[in-house]
């Protein structure tokens, strides 16, 4: 066998010995293998008496959305993937991420240099050779040089592998922030859409309204002009009129506000939306609620900050490998001429190879405070893991509470609609008749309209639950998604 055959055979074996030896520094255990990891619940205590939607999976796809049956919401939130600025932004970091996942990878493997170089040179006149003699007018010399030159860092305490399966993790945390980012954005949007729904009803309900009070204030008119009213009565109905008009306008405000934000939400310039009014007919998808176990694989963010703590327990053995000392390899293959004719010949050639060792003796207890600071960042990426998991525990039984109880005040603010509908028509039958003053009648039509709005309002308070639940349960997400990162 050759010398260059033995010596890349070296080379060879010292990088198989470090990528086969063992990685200082604790191994990562899953959540469940924590101590004093958090407490799943074998089911949600307000979920009790829950109505499960039919079938049980409604609500188990990506796009979660279209349980509400909205063609409107439908393309809205199409474009939130492929326009929202915050989802671009967490996309790229994602990339980021991924890019310096290959950068660890590639510190596993030697790096390969391609030297070349000429050189003229020329002895001083009068320069005295080795055996005394004086040259002359020595000609100037040309050599010519080219190699190979590789470097190895030989990964025997695993300080490589660490930061790989640091950066592996973080990449995967940088996903499910991803997708995290895209479920809020998501439902934001249809929290958005639906209040946006909700003030054109209110507005609808108040330009009905304002009709019947002009009619109020022309028979409080003419009543007045034939003596048989009070002024009073005309003045009152004129505010009342002008009141529910104020009203309609700041439901104008609020409308224009939100449709800017969902422009936003989408991806463009608030000018470039415009949602038309039409008829709302609000109806309340019946969710799933899954086992609080099934929510820590659903939720991204959980996702997300158990991948950074697997991170975090890497950059443990990153530091650990501080104590030991750090194994290089290198070789170098070339040629050297006087005449570049004659460079590439065996004749020419040199070739070397070594290793070499670093070891800390003293650095002032610079490595130990690493490991310190490393471990306490563990420490810290599991206390944010668990309250990540608790907060999503109290989102989901927080919005299971809402929807029952909503669902509760939705019903009971109908029925006061209704019966305070039948009240304004009584009281103004009651005017007209003389039984009752223009107060009486003031007072029910105000409370008829409040009535209204407030049914109107409970059932967008109904849908809003229903999508924070949705977000609170992940949307159509899973944590399997993230081993195609």
């Amino acid at each position: 066998m050759s010398r260059s055959k033995i010596a890349l055979a070296v080379l060879v074996a010292a990088g198989l010995v470090g990528l086969g030896a063992c990685a200082v520094g604790p191994d990562y255990k899953p959540p469940a293998a924590l101590a004093g990891a958090v407490a799943t619940p074998q089911a949600f205590k307000e979920a009790e008496g829950w109505t499960q939607a039919a079938p049980s999976d409604a609500i188990s796809r990506q796009d979660w959305w279209k349980v509400f049956g909205d063609p409107v919401l439908d393309e809205l939130e199409a474009r939130v993937l492929v326009s929202n600025q915050n989802l671009a932004q967490a996309e790229a970091a994602w990339r980021q991420a991924k890019a310096v996942l290959d950068q660890q990878r590639a510190a596993l493997f030697p790096t390969v240099n391609l030297t070349g170089s000429a050189t003229r040179s020329q002895s001083p006149t009068g320069f005295t050779g080795a055996q005394g003699a004086l040259s002359v007018g020595a000609r100037p010399i040309d050599i010519y040089s080219t190699g190979l030159g590789l470097t190895w860092d030989v990964d025997v305490w695993g300080r490589i592998r660490r930061q790989i399966e640091a950066a592996h993790a973080g990449a995967q945390a940088s996903a499910g922030d991803l997708a995290n980012a895209a479920l809020a954005a998501q439902a934001l949007l249809a929290a958005d859409y639906f209040q946006l729904r909700e003030a054109d009803e209110e507005k609808r309900l108040i330009d009905q309204t304002v009709k019947g009070y002009a009619d109020s204030l022309r028979i409080a008119q003419a009543r007045f002009k034939s003596g048989v009213g009070a002024q009073a009565d005309e003045l009152s109905a004129e505010a009342q009129l002008k009141s529910a008009q104020a009203q309609a306008e700041d439901l104008i405000r609020t409308r224009a506000q939100l449709e800017h934000a969902i422009a936003v939400l989408a991806g463009q310039a608030p000018a470039a939306l415009t949602i038309a009014a039409k008829p709302w007919s609000p109806a309340v998808p019946a969710v799933p609620v899954s086992l609080p176990s099934t929510l820590l694989q659903r939720r991204p963010d959980i996702a997300a900050a158990e991948r950074r703590m697997q991170a975090a327990n890497a950059q443990v053995g990153v530091n650990v490998a501080g104590y030991f000392p750090d194994v290089q390899v290198s070789g170098q293959y070339g040629f050297t001429s006087i005449m570049l004719s004659q460079l590439v010949n065996a004749r020419n050639n040199a070739w070397s190879i070594g290793a070499g060792g670093v070891e800390t003796l003293f650095n002032a207890g610079a490595t130990s405070a690493k490991v310190r600071q490393a471990r306490a960042a563990y420490d810290a990426a599991v206390a944010s893991y668990r309250q990540t998991v608790l907060t999503a525990f109290l989102q989901v039984e927080d919005n299971i509470a809402a929807l029952r109880v909503l669902q509760s005040e939705y019903d009971l603010d109908q029925a006061a609609s209704e019966e305070a509908d039948r009240a304004e028509q009584l009281t103004a039958k009651q005017y007209q008749a003389g039984q009752v003053d223009f107060t009486a009648v003031v007072v029910a039509q105000n409370t008829a309209l409040s009535a209204r709005r407030t049914a109107v309002q409970a059932a967008r308070n109904r849908l809003v639950a229903t999508v924070d639940l949705v977000q609170a349960f992940g949307g159509g997400w899973s944590a399997t998604q993230l081993a195609r990162r």
